[in-house]
């Protein structure tokens, strides 16, 4: 069981834990498990949170609550290399959680688009997604891969399995929504090919 850990609150300096959704008094959320929670915040809000985060690291540095925290909000302010080693420790603990692998997918591309990312971290983004898949096929994992699959692969005329479109039907046919393809790439920081 993950153990809670004491912090100053982000918002307003309250004392607070991890074992709460948000701030009593600021409802400043306290530990972030999605994008959408960090999505609407400046940046300035962005660094006080991450500040509680490393602060709260440096005594319970294990913790995946505050490393997926911190990891999202390095993703949000684009700080790929920062946002990949603070997913990486919220992996080591705790390797039931799709979300953190699928957004270490997205991190690795480093706000590439695939076709130009890499090979090494496109085979790095293709792992996380299928362990992602593993714990929890979504349709947006899917998707994510279907992504990968046509701007590398396919756009480079690489065989591979599955194709693009095997991918692409696994997604629709899992449950996709229009809302969650935006927000990928908008995560991406990448424009939405034609053919997906």
């Amino acid at each position: 069981m993950e153990s809670v850990v004491e912090l100053t609150c982000p918002g307003c300096g309250a004392r607070v834990s991890t074992g709460q959704k948000t701030c009593q008094y600021c409802h400043a959320p306290i530990v972030i498990s999605t994008f959408n929670s960090v999505a609407g915040m400046s940046a300035a809000d962005l660094n006080k949170h991450a500040r509680s985060y490393r602060q709260g690291l440096k005594d319970h540095p294990d913790n995946k609550d505050l490393n997926k925290s911190l990891a999202m909000c390095y993703l949000k302010l684009k700080m790929y290399a920062q946002a990949a080693a603070a997913f990486a420790h919220a992996i080591e603990d705790n390797f039931d959680d799709s979300e953190s692998f699928f957004y270490a997918a997205l991190t690795t591309l480093q706000g590439k688009k695939a076709y130009l990312a890499g090979r090494k971290a496109v085979d790095q983004s293709e792992e996380y997604i299928n362990a992602a898949l593993m714990i929890e096929p979504k349709g947006i994992y899917y998707y994510f891969l279907a992504y990968l699959k046509y701007d590398f692969f396919a756009r480079k005329h690489f065989r591979t399995t599955p194709t693009y479109e095997e991918a692409l039907a696994n997604a629709q046919s899992t449950g996709l929504s229009e809302t969650d393809i935006e927000q990928l790439y908008i995560i991406l920081g990448v424009a939405r090919p034609s053919s997906l």
